[in-house]
């Protein structure tokens, strides 16, 4: 079974439809999901349009797009599904505007001793979360957001790792 990124991209790259993107579509694959977003073009304006006429109109294409390609979107999915074992979610961007749809949200457990409990029942006593759940979902977030180049380098260090085991003996 093909499992790799590499794998799994050059597969869509053959099932996605030539006409559905302006570009290669972006391709992120966990355990879990394969995440396929694809650039739309910009549909044309006026000249008089200003910037919230830009994002309603992005935002509409977007929109128009899922409903068009909803049935081949749903037959490429169950096909992936069955060779990937992972669930395919979609999205699509149109100029400054990305949209995600049909994604897994999936239950991460954890043991958590009192210092980091008391971290998330602080963020749900200030109102920033509603529950534990949401707290550490905000706190994975936030680490993403502002360690990006960390976990960049490190993902990188992951990939070398990889490739440098499967160069070993008996391979």
């Amino acid at each position: 079974m093909m499992t790799t990124q590499k794998d799994i991209r050059a597969w869509l790259a053959g099932r996605l439809p030539d006409d559905w993107f302006t570009g290669t579509a972006e391709v992120d694959v966990d355990r879990d999901e394969i995440l396929v977003v694809g650039a739309l073009p910009q549909p044309s304006l006026s000249d008089d349009a200003d910037a919230d006429d830009r994002a309603a109109a992005d935002r509409s294409r977007i929109e128009a797009w899922r409903e068009e390609t909803r049935r081949a979107r749903m037959e490429i999915a169950r096909q992936a599904e069955r060779t990937f074992d992972r669930i395919i979610s979609w999205g699509a961007t149109c100029g400054d505007q990305r949209s995600l749809f049909t994604t897994v949200s999936s239950p991460a457990m954890t043991r958590l001793r009192m210092p980091e409990r008391k971290v998330l029942d602080t963020l749900i006593a200030a109102g920033v979360a509603r529950s534990r759940s949401d707290a550490l979902a905000w706190c994975v977030r936030l680490v993403a957001e502002k360690q990006d180049e960390w976990l960049s380098d490190l993902r990188e260090a992951i990939a070398k790792v990889h490739e440098v085991r499967g160069q070993g003996p008996g391979r």
